[in-house]
C-alpha cells in the first residue's frame, strides 16, 4: 500500500494539485481517498484525536482504506515506554474506532532513548495480536540481535527510514508485513526523489505486503513521488494500490 503521511496541506490545492481550488477543505479526506488507499496519521502523535474523530474518518473512507496511526508521544516521548499499560489502552480505546481500517500503529522512539528491550518488550505485549505495530527506533544502540529477535517475536515491523534517498535503519525483516518512510529526496525540485532512488527503494522491499509512506510533503512532493513509484512498480509487474 502507498500513501502519504498526512491528507491537510495547503499547497496540495491548485491546478494540477491534488485537491481543486474550489475543493473545500473538509472534503480533502474524501479526495484523498478517492486517490490513495491508505494514509499515515502523524498529527496523532501530538495530539490523541477523540474516538468519534477516528469514527467519523472510517464512515469518511472507502471500504479498503486504512489508516496506520503514529502512536502519541506521551507514551514514546515523555514516558519513554516507561508504565505503557494506560497510554496504550487510552490509544487503543480511541483508535479502534477505525473497525478494520485501523493498520499499523507506528511506534517512533526518540533520537535520545537507547535501547531497553524489556520496555519494548511489555509495550508490545499490550497490543492486541490483531494489531499490526511498526517501531522506528533511532538510536543507534537498537540495532542488536536481540531487538530483532524480540520485533520477529511480537510480529512487529522494524519501520525502515530514508532520508536522502539512503537507508538510516538496517533492513531487518521481522514481521509478515513491511513499513517504509521516505522522508527526505536529493532530487529538484526539494524535496522530491529521484527514479534512482525510487528504484532502488523498490529493490530493497521485502517481499511481504509492504506500507510505503512519503513523508516529504511541501510543494506536493509527496503525491507526486507516491504516484511515480507505483507506476514504476506495476511495470516490474508488483501489485500495488491505487495512486493518483
Amino acid at each position: 500500500m502507498i500513501g502519504t503521511s498526512g491528507w491537510q496541506y495547503r499547497d496540495w490545492r491548485g491546478p494540477d494539485r491534488l485537491y481543486p481550488p474550489d475543493l473545500p477543505q473538509r472534503l480533502w479526506l474524501e479526495r484523498y481517498a478517492e486517490s490513495f488507499a491508505t494514509v499515515e496519521i502523524n498529527n496523532a502523535f501530538y495530539r490523541l484525536p477523540e474516538r468519534d474523530t477516528f469514527a467519523r474518518w472510517r464512515a469518511r473512507t472507502p471500504d479498503d482504506f486504512r489508516f496506520a496511526v503514529k502512536m502519541s508521544r506521551y507514551l514514546t516521548h515523555v514516558k519513554r515506554l516507561r508504565e505503557p499499560a494506560e497510554p496504550v489502552a487510552r490509544f487503543l480505546g480511541r483508535a479502534e474506532a477505525l473497525g478494520d481500517k485501523l493498520g499499523p500503529v507506528l511506534l517512533q522512539l526518540p533520537p535520545t532513548l537507547k535501547v531497553d528491550v524489556a520496555a519494548l518488550d511489555e509495550t508490545l505485549g499490550l497490543f492486541p495480536r490483531e494489531v499490526r505495530v511498526a517501531v522506528e527506533p533511532r538510536h543507534d544502540s537498537w540495532w542488536t540481535e536481540p531487538v530483532r529477535e524480540l520485533l520477529c517475536r511480537h510480529n512487529a515491523a522494524l519501520s525502515w527510514a530514508d532520508r536522502k534517498g539512503r537507508p538510516v535503519t538496517p533492513l531487518w525483516v521481522t514481521a509478515d508485513f513491511g513499513y517504509l518512510r521516505l522522508h527526505e529526496g536529493r532530487a529538484a525540485p526539494w524535496p522530491r526523489y529521484g527514479r534512482t532512488a525510487l528504484g532502488s527503494w523498490l529493490d530493497r522491499l521485502p517481499a511481504v505486503p509492504s506500507y510505503v509512506f512519503f513523508n516529504n510533503d511541501p510543494g506536493g512532493a509527496a503525491v507526486t513521488d507516491a504516484a511515480a513509484l507505483a507506476a514504476r512498480a506495476r511495470r516490474r509487474g508488483i501489485k500495488v494500490t491505487r495512486t493518483p
